[in-house]
């Protein structure tokens, strides 16, 4: 099995063990009213300890996590399916969150923003990004 059919084959066995962790991370009860994960919580806290302004350290800090919990997504699913079209990712990617946002509208602990479908699909752009940018620098070292 030639290294790209291994990365392939990661790629599709990974996929579902983080999108069982993202679902986990979105769908879980909060841990107060306000429907903010405990770890949000206590980042919160020091950032207010350290006299940020709350209200926008937690917007910064929502936006940003949702970013960086789908970059994978974007490097999976792209990995994953070998190489689709760009479109598709960025709607799988578009479309998983959506759907994420819908089920948590159902949720009592949770509530849905269009921000977060935002960053998610931001995320997903980022991650497909980088790693076409990866695979043309492996390819380009390899000529």
């Amino acid at each position: 099995m030639t290294t790209a059919r291994h990365i392939v084959v990661w790629a599709r066995v990974l996929l579902p063990s983080y999108l069982a962790a993202v679902g986990w991370i979105v769908f879980s009860p909060s841990d107060d009213e306000d429907a903010r994960p405990g770890w949000v919580s206590s980042v919160l806290e020091l950032i207010d300890e350290m006299r940020a302004a709350f209200s926008s350290a937690y917007v910064a800090l929502e936006f940003t996590a949702n970013v960086a919990m789908f970059v994978p997504f974007g490097m999976l699913v792209w990995v994953a399916l070998a190489r689709p079209r760009w479109w598709i990712v960025m709607l799988l990617g578009f479309a998983t969150t959506v759907t994420i946002e819908l089920v948590q509208r159902t949720l009592p602990s949770r509530y849905s923003t269009l921000s977060d479908v935002i960053a998610n699909t931001l995320g997903t752009a980022i991650g497909l990004l980088l790693v076409r940018a990866l695979a043309d620098r492996t390819v380009r070292r390899q000529e």
